[in-house]
């Protein structure tokens, strides 16, 4: 008999020739459209026939929508769907070279399908769990067959995602993941090798974030629309972390939670207790209906308003008149800050330690204006005005007349404190006062002049033409017509502005730095390399870069600054650095700026 070939790409087939999905919710059903697609023969098994025939009736449809878009052809699309048959009986597996379990996360179902399953399949058949939450290991040692049992973790949806999580336990036969990594190969995906812990690569790194968002909000801290939002506008991420975890499921989420705790005994994996509070008042999140946001029906994607929506210009105060602005610094972000303010229509004063170094921050705005001519996204009439607006000045006394000064100078308190006693003696009674400080406390600049009231944070994003997040940061002394003012002052910049305390790391480094220290701690105890934990986040979590790639960004030094201020203000030893990162340091290995981080690159 000739071997059978993919439909995709016309190689052979693996061994896998016919497959059992144990299991027939919404990933068991993206897994099966995967496996019919690839040509393979799918046994469908569900213990409800209600779920069986919800299955195929999303296959029927999904399959249906394939080929409107063009991604099918109605042959295709027929020989496919011909290819799948669901049961409610798990002897059908019988036939299968391979069953993929992807049951409720418990190991009270999970062991009774695998011990059933050990009298039915043949000796040689593989077993793969589809957790991302229990033991492998554990699955495995329950099994007649343990060294034929391994992870197989799938992300949602199946039909899109490309990561594909191949988890070996200390019992699992090589060949076993050998044979289970062609499939998924063949299957068009991108398979990651990963040791058996709970959560993995990307959801182990991704569940311990989504806790800290959840803990953030708990705390009252910042509102659900400025956390999600922030990590939205500051991260590119695909979704904020209160809407991923209503989209995954609160219920999921804290049992995963609770697995990863089990395991590492970190308080960074020790489910918030609000997830414990919604998943028991059953909102669970879209599923329900309602989790965070509220939706307009069970499994609905669109929020509706609720009790908790903020209305439309909700301000209690209103700001004072900002018609003139003044920039300090000379490096990129202070560049990056006037340039922004002077495209939205003011006059802008750029003030530096020297002329020279304002003339020299003047000049990159210019070629910044002109690489925007070039793309066609400026006039060349509408640069030269934008450049005529910023007035260079080698002293801050030039900013005598501002209504608001922004602070963009070195991540330096002492020296930040000196600035704002300068400013003080310079600037006029009611001119606003700003500190971009990503990490330091900005009620300790408040302090160095005798008007802490006008004192407020306006944390921009590298590069700030580009980049549409401010988070705007209130210190307990802060007034509220201030606060007024940078939020108006945000609109007219076209910038989006979240709110939120005076503690350390604000709403995105709070919570982007433990994730990425995180992501050190794995390559440090030998669990994945770099390049497998950065592809498991692009591909898994749907994010821009992985955690290396933007470590070696943002740079190693920076990174670790963050980490110690994290540490120092929260004291939980989950957030110490990973000693790997201060190695590094030391080593004078900052990144791509030194040719050298994590990886290495080429000299300019």
């Amino acid at each position: 008999m000739a071997t059978p070939l993919s439909p995709q790409s016309g190689t052979p087939l693996s061994p896998f020739k016919t497959i059992a999905v144990v299991g027939l919710g919404t990933m068991g059903t993206g897994i099966t459209e995967v496996l019919a697609k690839a040509g393979r023969e799918v046994i469908g098994i569900d213990v409800s026939e209600a779920q069986a025939a919800k299955c195929v009736a999303a296959l029927e449809a999904r399959t249906a929508h394939c080929v409107e878009r063009g991604r099918l052809t109605e042959q295709e699309r027929t020989e496919a769907l011909a290819r799948i048959r669901t049961t409610t009986d798990l002897t059908a597996a019988a036939d299968a070279d391979l069953v993929i379990e992807v049951a409720p996360e418990s190991y009270e179902i999970k062991q009774q399908i695998f011990r059933e399953l050990d009298g039915i399949v043949r000796p040689e058949t593989i077993l793969a769990t589809g957790t991302n939450a229990l033991s492998v290991t554990r699955l495995a040692a329950d099994s007649a067959r343990p060294e034929r049992v391994l992870g197989l973790h799938f992300f949602n949806p199946a039909p899109a995602m490309k990561l594909v999580e191949v988890v070996s336990s200390v019992l699992t036969a090589p060949q076993a993941v050998a044979a289970v990594t062609d499939l998924a190969i063949e299957l068009g995906k991108e398979p990651v090798a990963v040791g058996d812990r709970p959560g993995f690569v990307a959801d182990g790194l991704l569940f311990g974030y989504l806790n800290q968002a959840a803990a953030m909000y708990e705390a009252r801290y910042a509102s659900r629309e400025d956390i999600d939002a922030a990590m939205r506008l500051g991260c590119g991420l695909p979704m904020g972390p209160l809407a991923l975890l209503d989209l995954i499921g609160i219920d999921t989420a804290r049992t995963v939670l609770e697995a990863m705790y089990a395991e590492s005994r970190d308080r960074l994996h020790a489910p918030a207790p609000i997830l414990k509070q919604l998943s028991e008042a059953g909102l669970t999140g879209r599923k329900s209906g309602r989790g965070f946001y509220s939706y307009a029906a069970p499994g609905s994607a669109t929020v509706v308003p609720d009790a908790l929506t903020p209305a439309e210009g909700d301000t209690k105060a209103t700001g004072r008149t900002v018609r003139s602005v003044g920039v300090a610094g000379s490096g990129t972000m202070a560049s990056g800050i006037a340039e922004v303010f002077a495209k939205a229509g003011y006059d802008v004063v750029l003030a530096a330690r020297s002329e020279e170094k304002a003339q020299a921050a003047k000049a990159r705005i210019g070629k910044s204006l002109s690489r925007s001519v070039d793309k066609g996204r400026l006039t060349a009439e509408a640069a030269a005005q934008i450049l005529d607006r910023i007035a260079p000045a080698g002293s801050y006394d030039a900013f005598a007349e501002v209504d608001l000064a922004v602070e963009a100078i070195a991540e330096d308190l002492e020296i930040k404190q000196q600035l704002f006693a300068t400013l003080d003696k310079v600037c006029k009674p009611g001119a606003v006062l700003a500190t971009t400080t990503s990490s330091l406390p900005v009620v300790a600049c408040a302090r160095a002049t005798s008007r802490p009231q006008d004192v407020i944070g306006m944390h921009f994003f590298n590069p700030a033409p580009a980049m549409k997040l401010v988070e705007v940061v209130r210190t307990v002394l802060t007034a509220d017509d201030v606060h007024a003012t940078v939020r108006e002052v945000c609109t007219k910049i076209k910038k989006h502005a979240v709110d939120c305390g005076d503690r350390a790391g604000f709403i995105v480094n709070a919570l982007l730095f433990p994730y990425l220290n995180n992501a050190i701690k794995m390559v440090q105890e030998h669990y994945a390399s770099l390049d497998d934990i950065d592809a498991a986040m692009k591909l898994g979590g749907g994010y821009p870069m992985g955690p290396f790639e933007l470590l070696d960004v943002v740079g190693l030094d920076v990174s670790l600054a963050i980490e110690k201020v994290l540490h120092r203000e929260f004291r939980d030893p989950g957030l110490a650095p990973a000693p790997l990162l201060e190695h590094l340091v030391a080593a004078g290995c900052l990144g791509r700026k030194t040719g050298r981080g994590f990886r290495e690159y080429a000299r300019r």
